[in-house]
């Protein structure tokens, strides 16, 4: 009898090898790291008294070293104990809760068709990667180049261009024996009762193939090269081949350096991930349009114990962590957890590795807080909880939370956890609700010192205790390690200034009352003004020479080098002291002109929040939507001026 590929895969994906082998073996707690998915064991097929036998979760295989012996899931039942293959497969597939598959015709012929739509997704991978190397894809190619991603970078993961044609994709499957059906089952073209004729569903895009854990390319994401399209980013609709709650993007490539990494990282999307690869971190994978799903949770488990869970530092960002804390409590075990990362706000991996670096990434990751900190940050940072009501509204809170956790020693445990905190937090040195006794010692909590009133790291010590920081103020530069995040369009106009300071004079009025964010750059600036009226008063031109004799040993001098570094790392030629003084000028007018209109916008979105919230209007929401709708346009909006970069020797630049 032949198994369907897809149902073996579910049976692997759903069971980790080390569940199927640690019935048969004891495993050795000194070589085994169960958080990833590491296991050591004495051989079951020679008999040894030193572990050379060797499974691990994230390849779902497993070797001895001493016999040579290896396989999967289904070959250890086999060889071991002599099972047939369909017996090892009905083992497994009642171990993983699964029910057997009848293989009548019907579903032989389903199996048929599922290989002949990998066929067809293959086709048009190598269709898409063909057209972005063609003269049409020279303007995907220009934006990938923008994006840092490089030849190599494309052709790893198989980068693609559909060019802006209703019938390229599907003319050229028909011409290599595609039928219209496969191609509509594949999802690559739209089509419909209403849709006389079929067309191609990707048009003018840069395209992103997704594999499974396979490598088999199942679906695609497409990026818009066009600002006026309804959707940005597309994915492939939901077919025979791809779920996209099932799927994590970059997954089988992210398992084999994830052991060596001892890490993995789950970001929001694929640009993010390719981002991440670009700039060292090949461990990172993604769900698709979706917020995380259990489903994905298990995958992330299967490669890693305690994933990192990262999100944007905006709004959005933070509410999709929180989402994600009530996702991952029912699954928490033993050696199963995770823990979160929020980047600087208003940023995304990309974001923050174009203007800081990969060093600034490292610096979000290496400072994630696990779960339990997650957890207690979001139920405290709604309120004051100074009355024995809003105390007891908390403590029932954290209680309704733990209690979604189903292992009864886990949340025995995070019981004991949000007791301490309680007790830490109320200042008090009893015990916290019936049941959260601390550990049985006289009701005292039994981390009162060291664990207790003084253990958080994220905490601000108050007259009450310990003020704990919401994850909004956890991702801002107050507990960042390292530098302190300057948004790039502030450091163009700062340093622009700064080696080109006749542009002080040009627009003296808008740059003394530039509005800044970052305390760097405004603290530059105003070092600047101060300067220049210090130069006026003894009637002395301020060049770029003094000011950098004045710069050098000055408490702004390692944030000028900072800032400069920047421009320089994102190739923002314009505000370097060897741009021409013409493209400087030019282009320090095209940024302050975005920079306010940006500022103006957020203004108006604060607005528009707040009358929102008094009047859930549809007048109301309508206004707050096209506000949203405009910032993402103007994002997307970068300045172009005919003959711009001439006077630097340079090819007219995007700023």
């Amino acid at each position: 009898m032949r198994f369907p590929d897809s149902f073996l895969d579910e049976i692997r994906d759903r069971l980790p090898i080390s569940e199927v082998i640690g019935k048969r073996v004891t495993f050795d707690k000194k070589k085994t790291n169960a958080a990833r998915g590491d296991y050591w064991a004495c051989c079951p097929f020679h008999g040894e008294k030193t572990p050379s036998f060797h499974c691990e979760d994230r390849k779902g295989r497993y070797h001895c070293f001493g016999c040579g012996v290896s396989g999967d899931h289904f070959r250890f039942l086999t060889e071991l104990d002599g099972m047939s293959f369909p017996e090892a497969v009905e083992r497994l597939a009642d171990q993983a809760g699964l029910p057997m598959p009848v293989m009548d015709k019907r579903e032989q012929e389903r199996e048929q068709k599922r290989a002949t739509l990998f066929d067809a997704m293959e086709m048009a991978t190598a269709f898409f990667e063909q057209k972005l190397q063609s003269a049409e894809g020279a303007p995907a190619r220009a934006y990938l180049r923008e994006r840092g991603l490089s030849a190599e970078m494309q052709k790893t993961f198989r980068i693609g261009f559909a060019p802006d044609s209703r019938n390229a994709l599907k003319e050229h499957l028909a011409a290599n024996g595609i039928k219209p059906e496969q191609m509509e089952a594949c999802g690559l073209v739209i089509h419909g009762a209403e849709i006389a004729v079929s067309y191609d569903r990707f048009r003018n895009r840069i395209m992103f193939p997704i594999p499974d854990a396979r490598e088999r390319v199942i679906a695609f994401g497409g990026r818009a090269l066009s600002s006026d399209v309804p959707a940005k980013y597309m994915n492939s609709p939901e077919t025979e081949l791809f779920h996209k709650s099932n799927v994590l993007y970059n997954y089988a490539r992210a398992r084999r350096t994830v052991h060596e990494r001892g890490q993995v990282i789950a970001c929001e999307g694929y640009m993010d991930v390719l981002a991440l690869h670009a700039a060292g971190f090949p461990n990172a994978v993604a769900p698709l349009g979706t917020a995380l799903t259990e489903r994905q949770m298990l995958l992330l488990w299967r490669l890693h114990g305690e994933p990192v869970l990262c999100f944007d530092g905006d709004e959005a960002g933070v509410k999709a962590a929180y989402r994600a804390i009530d996702m991952l409590l029912p699954g928490l075990e033993a050696g199963r957890s995770a823990r979160f990362a929020l980047l600087p706000e208003g940023l995304d991996p990309d974001d923050l590795i174009r203007q800081e670096g990969p060093e600034a990434m490292g610096e979000v990751l290496a400072g994630s807080v696990p779960l339990a900190e997650m957890i207690w940050n979001r139920e405290t940072a709604s309120g004051l909880f100074d009355t024995p009501e809003r105390k007891a509204m908390l403590e029932k809170r954290i209680r309704q939370v733990v209690g979604a956790i189903r292992e009864p020693s886990v949340r025995r445990h995070y019981e004991q956890d949000m007791t301490d905190r309680l007790a830490a937090y109320f200042s008090a040195g009893t015990s916290g609700p019936d049941g959260w006794n601390g550990g049985g010692n006289g009701g005292k909590s039994r981390h009162r010192t060291g664990q207790g009133a003084g253990r958080r790291e994220s905490g601000l010590k108050g007259s009450r205790g310990v003020v704990v920081a919401s994850p909004a103020l956890l991702s801002t530069g107050i507990f960042r390690k390292g530098k302190t995040h300057v948004p790039l369009r502030e450091a163009a106009l700062v340093m622009g200034a700064c080696n080109h300071p006749a542009i002080i004079e040009s627009f003296f009025e808008e740059f003394v009352g530039l509005p800044l964010s970052s305390q760097g750059a405004e603290s530059l600036r105003q070092w600047l003004v101060d300067l220049h009226a210090e130069c006026a008063g003894r009637q002395e031109a301020m060049t770029h020479a003094t000011i950098s004799a004045r710069l050098e040993g000055s408490p702004h001098a390692e944030a000028a080098h900072r800032m400069d570094a920047q421009l320089a790392q994102n190739r923002i030629w314009q505000f370097r002291s060897d741009a021409a003084f013409e493209d400087a000028l030019e282009g320090w007018r095209q940024a302050y002109t975005l920079h306010m209109r940006a500022r103006a916008l957020r203004n108006e979105l604060k607005a528009a929040e707040l009358a929102l919230s008094d009047d859930d209007s549809e007048e109301n929401q309508e206004r707050l939507n096209t506000i949203r709708a405009e910032i993402e346009r103007e994002e997307g909006t970068e300045a172009l001026i005919d003959g711009f970069g001439l006077s630097s020797g340079r090819p007219m630049k995007a700023l």
